[in-house]
């Protein structure tokens, strides 16, 4: 199944979530905003659902909770009864740009039971949320998507495997759906499409995330200066939240590489994958 597996007793079930962005961005000066989503292995998104009338739905602290006006009409969308208790169990803290709102819904599609195509369910994640990861597809890293469209706009090759050294710098900041303040990457898209290969991959997530910086702040950001450091191939971010994501070869990540990334102030370090050739 596209976006994750449920558990034989179809009442539990575990779905993948992303990592910020290889690159996002304007396509030309009045484009959508695009992005190649960064997906590491394993999961984002665990939940249960218990029957009985509908509630809120919330997950993780802060800004993790679905309104039950808001789930019912997204359950309508889809075509499945507005009932059930949703208990679900994220990965990272809501906010920080992994994708966990879309998640959510996403895996309160599953447990009540959607079987429909990954377009169908994009769609009813726009009308919920204003934008949309692409985490409902099997392999989201393989295209080019238009997060506030729900829409994929080209396929592409599949990313490279790498290990990532990855924390998150600065305050939650929940995606705005009617934020298109985004520098333009067209220029970026077709080195992108041409399987550069790891090394090619990570600078263009660099100058990505470059520009955005130069473009939202924060200006402090001391992403670059420890990728640097510590050898990176580059590095990538969440353009509109705290993940960031210093690219290695697989093994290549040092080993005070967690402390570094301490002293310099990230929180939730954590070693991820990603990548299937």
């Amino acid at each position: 199944m596209a976006g994750g597996k449920v558990r034989a007793e179809g009442r539990a079930i575990a779905l993948p979530c992303h990592f910020g962005e290889w690159l996002q961005g304007r396509i030309g000066p009045q484009g959508p905003v695009a992005l190649v989503t960064l997906r590491p292995e394993g999961w984002g998104m665990t939940g249960r659902r218990l029957p009985g009338p509908l509630t809120a739905c919330r997950f993780g602290a802060g800004q993790g909770r679905i309104a039950a006006p808001v789930l019912a009409r997204f359950l309508r969308d889809l075509g499945l009864p507005a009932t059930g208790r949703y208990l679900l169990r994220p990965r990272f803290a809501p906010g920080l740009g992994t994708g966990m709102s879309t998640a959510a819904l996403i895996a309160v599609a599953r447990l009540a039971g959607f079987r429909g195509s990954a377009e169908a369910l994009a769609r009813a994640c726009l009308a919920a949320e204003g934008a949309s990861d692409p985490l409902m597809f099997a392999s989201p890293d393989r295209m080019l998507w238009a997060s506030r469209q729900a829409r994929v706009l080209a396929p592409l090759p599949a990313v490279p495997r790498a290990h990532l050294l990855a924390g998150f710098w600065g305050p939650a900041l929940p995606t705005r759906a009617n934020d298109d303040d985004y520098p333009d990457i067209s220029d970026l898209l077709p080195a992108w499409a041409a399987a550069p290969g790891l090394a090619g991959c990570a600078a263009i997530a660099r100058e990505s995330a470059r520009r955005c910086l130069a473009r939202r702040g924060p200006a402090d950001d001391p992403t670059e200066a420890l990728a640097r450091d510590l050898g990176a191939l580059g590095w990538a971010m969440s353009h509109s939240g705290a993940a960031r994501a210093l690219i290695f070869a697989p093994g290549g990540i040092p080993e005070h590489g967690a402390d570094v990334l301490h002293s310099a102030g990230l929180r939730g370090i954590c070693r991820l994958r990603t990548g299937t050739i």
